[in-house]
């Protein structure tokens, strides 16, 4: 890789910085330019329908500015915005914004597109860095100058004939290859030029339209300019940050801590290129920290079936926040912190949420519907754990998660890929519901001892196919049916370890699941049995049956 063809990019010696002691407190004004930016880097760019759907999703998504597009480059962009006029579809309070360059055809059709449009962002840009000064337009900085001198002057001079209420926007494009100084040069001769010709502020828009350094030289360039801006307190700083080095997150954050007002992005991130910044990460980042976004976020999947449908583009499945995989653990350690994580919040009755790997809810933006655990070779006891918990209801004891865990491992290995909870289900049936090998229960019949703690138990069941009724007692149903086993099938020496039961559901119709731990004397195995029952002391005796099949199982594999 011949590396020495490429030279580093200018940074600016500026140790007055303060943005670094700063944080983000409160959102931006945001202003979607999906319809203009990001519908020019299409590869197939929208029709009237899906830009009608954008806009009206743009609208329920609490958009107050939006840039529609660029009237003056094309028809198909000039009958757009004449249909929102004539449909009578732009909101009283929600500004449009158009674009075009410094030009007097150019302005004069952009005037005759935004007639009888109560509120307008007229933006109007030209490019200031060395580079294009250099080898694109061959022009000094005075000339350059001129050009936005002039595209100022031609704006106000429309104004008398413009109805509506007008903002002024200003972009040096190329900005983050502008030298600074001479940024600042250049908007505050467009400030002065302006001159208040509105009662409304300034928008100097400074975006980086191409990356071309590391966030904290845009911080540094945006807070040195805003800085040095004249009439600040009459003047919106905004910036507009594309994704060339992939930092276009991290730009637009710096730059609001070093002094932005307003961010210039797309839904996902689309636009020319590697992309704008994507909003969407930025605001949702924001809810993160406990700010409100200010947009209505609450329904990511509806974000994003119209985004793909109107842009014909996919989102990836790691997209921050929007992609499928974002809110999913396959491994183990992950899975097991996410499932302890969510059960200390609910035995704390909390309502600040703070479980490990999860930064915000996923139901917070629709996605309750979807699995955050799910499993495959890599995954551990947790992550099984918390699927039969969330989606079956099944609270495996500890010691036997990994028992279980070992089990799934295995399926996964053997099938491939990822086992869905589904699967996981079938196999927790079939290895603790449904054995019937070489015990199989039939009934029982519990009888409380007067004037004593013990309990008879009558237990029919089979073994081996043969059907026996036997009748024993013990300190409860479950020590009882022991030793009715244990009378009738004297092979077999085994311990009770443990007992754990809850509720499979609520309301009088739930039924209960019972888990029994036993430990086979003959060879010190310990193994799991599980029950169901609509009776609590059938699920406690059909658990017994089912770790003694397991028992037996793994005596015959020992």
């Amino acid at each position: 890789m011949n590396y020495k063809k490429y030279r580093r990019n200018p940074v600016m010696n500026y140790p007055e910085r303060t943005w670094p002691d700063k944080e983000i407190e409160k959102a931006p004004i945001w202003v979607s330019v999906d319809l203009r930016d990001g519908n020019q880097a299409l590869v197939e760019p929208m029709n009237v329908e899906e830009k009608m759907e954008m806009f009206k999703l743009l609208l329920k998504l609490g958009f107050k500015e939006i840039e529609i597009g660029f009237p003056a480059a094309s028809q198909i962009e000039f009958d757009f915005l004449r249909k929102l006029v004539d449909e009578n579809m732009i909101p009283d309070d929600v500004k449009v914004q158009v674009l075009t360059q410094c030009r007097e055809p150019l302005i004069d059709r952009t005037f005759e597109a935004i007639k009888g449009i109560k509120n307008v962002i007229f933006h109007i840009y030209n490019s200031t860095s060395t580079l294009q000064r250099d080898v694109v337009f061959h022009k000094d900085k005075d000339e350059i100058t001129q050009i936005a001198l002039d595209g100022t002057r031609m704006v106000k001079d429309r104004l008398k004939n413009f109805d509506g209420n007008l903002w002024l926007e200003y972009s040096p494009e190329s900005f983050t290859g502008t030298e600074p100084d001479y940024a600042a040069e250049i908007c505050n001769a467009v400030i002065h030029e302006w001159n208040h010709a509105t009662p409304n502020p300034v928008i100097i828009n400074l975006p980086a339209t191409v990356e071309m350094n590391t966030p904290n030289v845009y911080a540094d360039q945006i807070e040195w300019v805003s800085k040095h801006l004249d009439d600040r307190e009459n003047v919106i700083v905004s910036v507009h940050p594309h994704n060339d080095r992939g930092t276009g997150i991290a730009c637009t954050e710096l730059a609001l801590l070093a002094g932005a007002d307003r961010v210039e992005g797309t839904l996902l991130g689309n636009g020319e290129r590697t992309g704008n910044v994507d909003i969407l990460n930025v605001a949702y980042n924001m809810f993160s920290q406990g700010i409100d976004p200010k947009l209505n976020l609450e329904n990511i999947n509806e974000i994003i079936e119209t985004c793909e449908r109107c842009t014909k583009m996919s989102v990836d499945p790691r997209h921050p926040y929007a992609g499928k995989l974002v809110f999913t653990a396959f491994s183990g350690s992950h899975q097991d912190a996410i499932n302890k994580g969510e059960l200390a919040m609910k035995e704390r009755n909390s309502a600040i949420w703070q479980v490990p790997y999860l930064p915000i809810d996923p139901s917070d933006i629709g996605r309750e519907y979807e699995p955050v655990v799910r499993i495959n070779s890599q995954s551990g006891k947790g992550g099984v754990a918390f699927v039969m918990d969330q989606v079956y209801g099944f609270k495996i004891p500890k010691k036997m998660q990994r028992e279980f865990a070992d089990v799934i491992q295995e399926v996964s290995e053997k099938e491939g890929g990822e086992v869905k909870p589904e699967r996981i289900m079938k196999e927790f049936k079939a290895q603790y519901l449904e054995l019937s090998d070489p015990f199989e229960f039939v009934s029982c019949e519990i009888e409380d001892q007067q004037n004593s703690d013990d309990t008879t138990v009558k237990v029919t069941f089979r073994y081996n196919g043969n059907l026996i009724t036997s009748e024993a007692e013990g300190n409860g149903p479950v020590d009882a049916a022991k030793f009715a086993v244990r009378q009738e099938v004297p092979e077999l020496d085994f311990n009770l370890v443990d007992y754990s039961e809850h509720t499979l559901g609520v309301g009088s119709h739930a039924k209960a699941a019972a888990y029994i731990e036993l430990e086979d004397v003959r060879n010190e195995n310990e193994c799991f049995g599980v029950g169901v029952s609509s009776n609590i002391t059938k699920a406690s005796i059909r658990a017994l049956f089912s770790a003694l099949n397991r028992m037996v199982m793994k005596s015959r594999e020992y």
